[in-house]
């Protein structure tokens, strides 16, 4: 099985966390309609994930990559 490359920096992978933290205060503090919260919540779970993983499916279609080659 071949293992999929990493695309996403340690700098998208924090912001992508700050994203999610700022996402769950926002469900929890504010009153918002059960169908946003659920769409913020999807995207939280998708965001998580990605930055879990290092791997962004849509900078792979795109082809970029935020990740600094590591030196030899």
């Amino acid at each position: 099985m071949k293992a999929i490359k990493e695309n996403m920096g340690k700098t998208d992978k924090v912001l992508r966390i700050l994203a999610v933290v700022a996402i769950v205060a926002l469900n929890i503090t504010v009153n918002i309609h059960p169908i946003l919260a659920l769409l913020l919540g999807i995207a939280a779970v998708v965001l998580v994930f990605t930055a879990v993983a290092g791997v962004c499916p849509l900078y792979r279609m795109i082809g970029i990559s935020t990740k600094k080659d590591q030196p030899k």
